[in-house]
């Protein structure tokens, strides 16, 4: 193991899990308060709950209470605070405006953009050390250059950068859009010792590369990348394509509003991404049912949808959230670099779930299945005939078969595909081929959904 996930207050790595969950539930009651005498939005939803900051004096008191936002009711504050206040970082909001030292919004995969990443300075001063520790995990150094490649600006993914900036290391931020021949030749450029982007576009860049800068992405001399915004790095497929493709190590990480943040280790199988900054949330202790919303419990193995709380947040404070992220939880020893806290892997998104003949499936799942299959395939993309979460059956897949497959093998090959998904999931697809390098590669995030349904009738 040449990289072990470490949390990123050194001190508590000599703590038991009991010790850290203590100092969390110092750090909320502090927060509590703050939250309850700062924003009107949280004290009446303290109030409307019947309760207090001071009654909450564990993280088990947390659990209790109900939800306090979700992704409409943020939208709606946000309208609020724009129609109140005159700005859009709603109701919510404890710092003065004048104090705010930088915003990013969510990329709008699944509605309009919301300001969800908020910040002062003293947070941006608080979280930077843990947003650059993924990468000191990895090996990147001071002097070391990042090349990172996201939508820019003001999205979410920018506020990371103040850690790589911390630790001593350049971030070579391309703005995505600017386009894969841009990327690249920066990549050849500068030097780069670490890739930060998603998956996909991992995967488009080495497709490109050789008719770009006439070489492949290998000689590039990366020694690690960074992935986020798809699960995909956690398919085993598709994380040891990827890693041949560059000939480095590729790893999994994210930080949802800034908080929970977790990375995968330094292993060839995946355990998961391992919550290394416990003192900035308390979300990997908080799941609930997706349906209920009632606290689910926190065991070896469980699913449920996590719920957000920041600890020692200023601006922006999440309290009691429910994004819709799906995550099946770990709570054993790492079998991979032996760290001992909590694990996730992502499932999916609760509002991406479908239903087909009553069984309830996340696309997560589905692409997992398909990936399988690599390199006799190379993409897919789910039919979505009317609006979600029900479908008409058969379930219709659209996939991409790779180079080296021959058009008279399509029909066996759709077979296998369709056993192994009943096997798994119980389910039989209808699947539509189309020839290798047909569908998109998005340079930002790249949907696994062609809603048709928004098309019909144009």
């Amino acid at each position: 193991m040449k990289h072990k996930v470490t949390y990123s207050l050194p001190g508590f790595n000599s703590m038991s899990a009991e010790e850290i969950r203590k100092e969390q539930e110092r750090l909320l009651a502090i927060q509590l308060r703050y939250d309850y005498d700062k924003s009107p939005l949280y004290k009446k939803k303290f109030d409307d709950a019947g309760a207090r900051p001071e009654d909450i004096r564990t993280l088990d008191d947390l659990r209790r209470l109900p939800i306090f936002m979700t992704k409409v009711e943020e939208r709606a504050s946000q309208q609020e605070s724009l129609e109140k206040f005159g700005h859009p970082f709603g109701m919510h909001l404890c710092a003065p405006v004048e104090d705010l030292y930088v915003v990013g919004t969510t990329s709008g995969t699944t509605g309009s953009a919301t300001f969800s990443y908020i910040f002062t300075k003293e947070d941006v001063d608080v979280e930077a050390p843990a947003f650059g520790h993924d990468f000191t995990v990895i090996g990147v150094k001071r002097g070391d250059r990042v090349l990172w490649c996201y939508a820019l600006g003001i999205y979410a993914t920018t506020i990371h950068t103040f850690g790589i900036r911390h630790m001593g290391a350049l971030p070579i931020d391309i703005d995505a859009r600017a386009g894969v021949e841009m990327m690249l030749t920066f990549a050849e450029q500068t030097k780069p010792v670490c890739l930060a982007t998603t998956p996909s576009l991992a995967m488009h860049l080495a497709e490109r590369a050789p008719s770009i800068i006439h070489k492949d992405v290998r000689e590039l001399g990366f020694k690690a990348l960074q992935l986020t915004g798809e699960p995909w790095a956690a398919i085993p497929e598709i994380k040891s394509k990827i890693e041949e493709q560059y000939g480095c190590r590729a790893y999994d990480y994210w930080a949802p509003f800034g908080l929970a943040m977790g990375m995968s280790c330094d292993s060839d199988d995946y355990y998961g991404m391992h919550a290394y900054a416990p003192h900035l949330c308390t979300t990997y202790q908080d799941l609930v049912d997706p349906i209920t919303k009632e606290p689910t419990e926190i065991t070896d193995g469980g699913v449920g949808e996590m719920v957000f709380t920041a600890l020692q947040r200023k601006a922006g404070p999440v309290l009691k959230y429910a994004n819709g992220d799906m995550v099946k939880i770990f709570t054993k020893e790492c079998p991979g670099c032996g760290f001992k806290g909590i694990r996730v892997k992502l499932v999916g998104r609760s509002d991406d779930m479908l239903i087909v003949k009553g069984v309830n499936i996340y696309p997560t799942a589905i692409k997992e299945v398909v990936a399988s299959f690599m390199p006799k395939v190379t993409e897919m993309r789910i039919i979505l005939d009317v609006p979600p979460p029900r479908v008409v059956p058969p379930l219709k897949l659209k996939v991409e078969y790779g180079p080296e497959v021959r058009e008279p093998d399509l029909d066996g090959l759709a077979k296998e595909i369709g056993d192994s998904l009943h096997n798994k999931l119980k389910i039989r697809p209808s699947i539509e081929w189309v020839r290798p390098g047909t569908l998109e590669r998005s340079t930002r995030k790249t949907s696994l959904f062609e809603k048709r349904y928004e098309t019909k009738g144009k």
